[in-house]
């Protein structure tokens, strides 16, 4: 994919944190809450979640097709090698990261509809792959982008992800966020949008030490600080370079209080990596009071 890729990951994830946001009110959005399995999923539930999922993706594809696939059409046709030209791969967390998220809201819309746990996560990973799977043969159809077979697998892989961490608890201990902090070019004016530039786009995964370390250890680890590791490109223009970064990272979802507001919020807002201490152990070491 080109590098407008972000911005139709970003703009689509608003859309459904908006969507989501109305059929939250008054419930814990907990997604490893196991629904009573002797209650009958709500039909009025279901009915706002399918309400709501008309209304997200008939927006998603009006974005999409008045931004990104009002070029010109083609034949259907692959892209084997262009976007790993383009972004030196790191594209693919964004693929991965909305799958997972769509699967995910998803899983937690069904089950505070009542669907048990397990169903939720099997319900939300069908929806995410029926989304992303029509996205990517539609730019199948766009001269410009072309079905990206490396793509796809991390569609697939994020939609996965919550049954997977079902099946193997020890997922859990790891999250994955994305920030953004201008790049040199995009201040020079490389892109209108930041979440266009792929070196202003930083891709994270969160660990949960206090989880996997004995308990002696844990003891000491607040629940709110994880440690990350992540990932950016430089230089995309004179043929790129990998950046590897390691950080403290706020686990804002094991705050949790009375008010389903603030519940709501930072579950989702736990999806960006906020500005933390940092260094770059890769290619050079440089040490951030706060990175972000």
């Amino acid at each position: 994919m080109s590098s407008i890729k972000p911005r139709k990951i970003f703009i689509v994830y608003l859309i459904l944190i908006l969507s989501k946001s109305l059929s939250a009110q008054g419930i814990d959005n907990n997604v490893k809450q196991i629904c009573d399995s002797s209650v009958s999923p709500s039909s009025s539930k279901l009915i706002a979640i399918s309400g709501l999922s008309v209304v997200f993706f008939g927006l998603s594809y009006g974005l999409q097709d008045n931004i990104w696939w009002k070029g010109e059409k083609s034949a259907f046709h692959f892209n084997w090698r262009k976007d790993w030209i383009e972004s030196k791969g790191s594209d693919k967390f964004g693929h991965f990261f909305f799958s997972r998220l769509l699967a995910r809201a998803y899983s937690e819309a069904f089950n505070w509809a009542g669907y048990s746990n397990l169903e939720s996560r099997y319900l939300g990973m069908g929806i995410s792959l029926l989304h992303q799977t029509f996205t990517e043969i539609r730019d199948g159809f766009s001269k410009e982008y072309g079905f990206s077979f490396s793509d796809h697998f991390f569609n697939i892989l994020g939609s996965c992800q919550p049954v997977l961490e079902y099946y193997y608890s020890f997922l859990g201990n790891f999250d994955f966020k994305i920030s953004y902090y201008p790049s040199k070019r995009f201040n020079e004016g490389s892109h209108n949008f930041i979440i266009d530039d792929y070196e202003s786009t930083y891709n994270w995964i969160s660990i949960d030490l206090e989880k996997m370390l004995p308990s002696s250890l844990s003891l000491i680890i607040p629940d709110f600080i994880n440690i990350a590791v992540g990932h950016n490109v430089k230089a995309l223009d004179y043929g790129g370079r990998h950046e590897i970064y390691l950080s403290l990272d706020w686990d804002l979802k094991s705050i949790k209080g009375k008010c389903w507001l603030i519940n709501f919020i930072e579950n989702y807002l736990n999806y960006y990596h906020l500005p933390a201490p940092a260094v770059k152990v890769y290619p050079n070491v440089v040490w951030y009071g706060l990175k972000f």
